[in-house]
């Protein structure tokens, strides 16, 4: 049985309530009691009737349920759920996905994993749900229903502890499935919601009882749809009951009749939006279109660029914007990347076959596409400063735009070199993000072609960001033979950058595959290179960090020490974190070495935050593992335990542990013995235990917390020449085999 924290708080994603749903009560009971009974449920219904509303709020109440106390049925009747949703509720929104390959990533993210192997993100997403009891809530499958299915079918079959809660405009087709159509509300209730939604865009409306026939006459013309009527509610701002209403006799008859064939809520809905696109001036109409080239949110800045034009001046854009929130067509979103906008699917569908009219949306495509190759030239620059966090929350909230424009540069041949330029210029947030499997999605594909004549410098980019990729993954013989292509290219084309970059990355496969003699070589060579390229980032300090490594792990600890310190200075200089905490690793290691228990706390401390606010699960595992020396070492093997188990988990995500390293293995192993020795193989394994069923953020805020202070006297410290024997900082050979045993 899989092992549980001692909590019950549940996890999961959902985004808060920002506005409250309006009836739906009698809906709500009846998912609840599906839900009981099937694994698999889909609410089904035409665009706007109200599904991911419904949805989330009967997710929400899940959640809370499984948060709260037990509501006290007989034990053995049904499974509490505190226990058939243990693991959380999570919801993946697919709307803004196209690719059929990315629809595995985008659940994985959804879920928050971070893997840096080479194994498929199906095989990911089966595996760390084969043991979790949990409710996956799926939004907007509709472009990829038949992916979407096949997917679905083989996470439940492969955990019995999965349950899933769709929403789309038809059913998966599975079986087991559950289909629940939603149909609009009841007229008390649309008039309700239409009402409330009236109050909330202005505090000054009110019924009458005059006025409340007309607003019952718009809730039936309107079919009581709820995108529909919130539509209407953002307009009896500036108009009244009676005048919405006779827009939509007089001018909206032949909208309503418009589609031969269509479903009556159907043409209801076209009416609505197409009511409110009439209703909005020509400059309103001419933004709504061509926003709807964005995927999922963007941001002011990417609007004015984008849409803007002698017909729509920059300047305009805001107010705008502002109107178009004002009216329920837009809404603002609170994200870490600052304030964004998005468009309900089904409004953003209506504008794009606006722009499809107009002739104009390959141009907008384009326009979309350079803005997001610039942002991440950018972001690139910005890296390499105090910005570097801001960047990451940037990129995240920017990723269903990067995949667009990712794709608009590979549909077209002669537009390859641009997908290899975004792709490989995109390395900061395939590495320092934990985006290695999307990374060497787009890095596989931009490589597919040669560009033309003319942009050799955008392959080799390419190349050695695919080289430092499939090297994190694991994968060195993928990872070399485009290293050594992007050598050879860079000399066969005097490209002096490229060059450093890929005998950089060899270096970096020396290291790990412990053959330090050959990494201190490359890695030097490396340095010199950038150093005459006047190049200096992010990557430069990186390669300064791994170069200390190899001289650490050669006997040279004060050559490694002197590398770390001007490393954490540049860095504290200029704001890098990322590289830092790989900086403050090494110095941390040298601390303990010195008997210093406590500043090589503080350090890994330090570089744990940095890590897991990155995403880095490589540089967290290490520093973790590190952690736990230094806390056997200060006399808590109990505590040691628990870090050393919660890393396991991790490494599932890292592949195999450092390829294999015993270099890097030792800490672990050493741990490992130590605390062994001290607990007990039955206590050693309880405490492992514990720690492995810890989620992610509680091992973080375990590990910043430290163990309490107990009244045992703290062991003697790994002594220099003890930890060389054993693969400590300054050994001259590997901790244990390669099968992992620990050293005599």
């Amino acid at each position: 049985m899989r092992q549980r924290p001692l909590h019950t708080n549940t996890r999961g994603n959902l985004p808060s309530e920002l506005s409250g749903l309006v009836g739906r009560g009698g809906e709500l009971g009846e998912l609840a009691r599906l839900l009981e009974s099937s694994r698999l449920v889909t609410v089904t219904g035409v665009g706007g009737v109200g599904k991911s509303r419904l949805v989330l709020a009967a997710a929400r109440r899940v959640a809370e349920r499984a948060a709260g106390p037990s509501d006290g049925a007989p034990e053995g009747l049904r499974e509490e759920p505190q226990e058939r949703y243990f693991d959380g509720v999570w919801l993946a929104e697919l709307a803004s996905v196209r690719e059929p390959e990315l629809l595995e990533l985008t659940l994985a993210e959804a879920l928050g994993l971070t893997d840096h192997t080479t194994r498929p993100p199906r095989t990911v997403l089966a595996e760390h749900l084969a043991g979790r009891r949990l409710l996956l809530v799926l939004d907007g499958f509709e472009q990829l229903v038949e992916e979407t299915a096949g997917l679905v079918r083989e996470l439940l079959v492969r955990s019995p502890g999965l349950r899933v809660l769709a929403a789309g405009r038809r059913p998966l087709a599975l079986d087991g499935e559950q289909a629940f159509p939603l149909a609009p509300p009841a007229p008390e209730e649309a008039l309700a919601l239409l009402c409330a939604r009236a109050a909330a865009a202005d505090p000054g409306f009110t019924v009458t009882e005059a006025g409340r026939p007309v607003l019952v006459e718009l809730c039936a013309r309107l079919d009581g749809l709820p995108l529909a009527l919130e539509l209407a509610a953002g307009r009896l701002r500036a108009l009244s009951p009676a005048q919405l209403l006779a827009r939509l006799e007089d001018r909206f008859a032949l909208l309503t009749g418009g589609t031969r064939g269509a479903l009556p809520r159907h043409r209801a809905l076209r009416t609505a939006i197409g009511w409110s696109h009439e209703l909005c001036t020509a400059p309103e109409r001419l933004l709504w279109a061509r926003l709807s080239v964005f995927a999922g949110q963007f941001d002011l800045d990417a609007a004015e660029y984008v849409c803007s034009g002698p017909d729509l001046p920059v300047e305009s854009v805001l107010d705008l914007v502002g109107e178009l929130l004002a009216q329920s067509l837009l809404c603002r979103v609170e994200t870490g990347a600052g304030v964004r906008y998005r468009m309900l699917e089904t409004v953003r569908l209506y504008g794009a076959g606006w722009l499809e009219s107009l002739g104009d949306a390959a141009r907008l495509r384009r326009r979309h596409r350079d803005w997001y190759t610039g942002l991440a030239t950018w972001c690139e620059l910005d890296w390499f400063s105090p910005r570097q966090h801001e960047v990451a929350a940037l990129m995240e909230a920017e990723l269903a735009n990067l995949r667009l424009a990712l794709e608009c540069c590979l549909e077209d041949p002669e537009e390859v070199h641009l997908g290899q330029y975004l792709a490989g210029t995109l390395w900061f947030y395939w590495a320092g993000c934990g985006r290695l499997t999307e990374g060497r999605h787009w890095l596989d594909r931009a490589l597919e072609n040669l560009p033309e004549a003319g942009y050799e410098g955008s392959r080799l980019k390419a190349l050695w960001v695919l080289g430092y990729v499939a090297a994190l993954q694991g994968d060195s013989v993928a990872s070399m033979s485009a290293l050594y292509e992007c050598r050879d290219g860079a000399a066969r084309t005097e490209n002096p950058v490229a060059a450093a970059y890929a005998v950089h990355r060899l270096g970096c496969l020396a290291l790990v595959s412990d053959d330090m003699a050959r990494a201190g070589e490359l890695l030097g060579s490396a340095l010199e290179r950038y150093r005459e390229a006047g190049e200096l980032n992010s990557n430069v300090l990186m390669c300064q960090v791994e170069l200390a490594m190899a001289l650490a792990f050669q006997g040279d600890l004060a050559g490694a020490l002197s590398l770390c310190r001007e490393v954490r200075d540049i860095c504290e200089e200029r704001g890098e974190r990322w590289t830092k905490a790989y900086a403050l690793y090494v110095l941390a290691y040298a601390a303990l070495d010195a008997g210093g228990t406590g500043e090589a706390r503080r350090l890994l401390a330090e570089c744990v935050a940095i890590n897991h606010v990155f995403r880095d699960l490589v540089g967290l595992v290490l520093a973790v593992e590190l952690l736990a020396l230094v806390t056997v070492t200060e006399g808590e093997p109990a505590e040691a335990a628990v870090l050393q188990g919660a890393a396991e988990p991790m490494w599932d995500g890292v592949g195999l542990r450092l390829f294999g390293s015993g270099y890097f293995n030792a800490p672990r192993l050493m741990c490992q013995e130590r605390a062994g020795e001290l607990l007990g193989a039955e206590r050693y394994a309880a405490c492992a235990g514990h720690g492995r069923a810890l989620a992610l953020d509680e091992l973080v805020e375990r590990a910043l917390r430290g163990p309490e202070p107990r009244p045992v006297p703290a062991l003697p410290r790994p002594r220099t020449a003890a930890g060389r024997a054993a693969g400590y900082p300054g050994s001259r050979k590997p901790a244990g085999s390669p099968e992992g045993e620990p050293a005599g």
